[in-house]
């Protein structure tokens, strides 16, 4: 089971990669302002094509927002 967001997802399968949880997400790839962790490391958006999530992980998909 993948932990995406802090909630656990039966939708997100171990072997995706972040792309498809970007797609998931309804966010395109070349969004500004996303960063993705997965288990608690910062994957560079270079490797998110090909980055494949293994089995319970957790991943934290951020945005930026602006505001005070």
């Amino acid at each position: 089971m993948i932990r995406l967001n802090g909630d656990e997802r039966d939708d997100v399968a171990a072997g995706e990669t972040l792309v498809a949880v970007l797609a998931r997400l309804r966010l395109p790839l070349d969004a500004r302002g996303v960063a993705i962790a997965v288990d608690g490391e910062v994957v560079p958006r270079a490797s998110w094509p090909s980055f494949q999530l293994r089995d319970e992980a957790r991943v934290e998909v951020l945005t930026a927002m602006q505001g005070g």
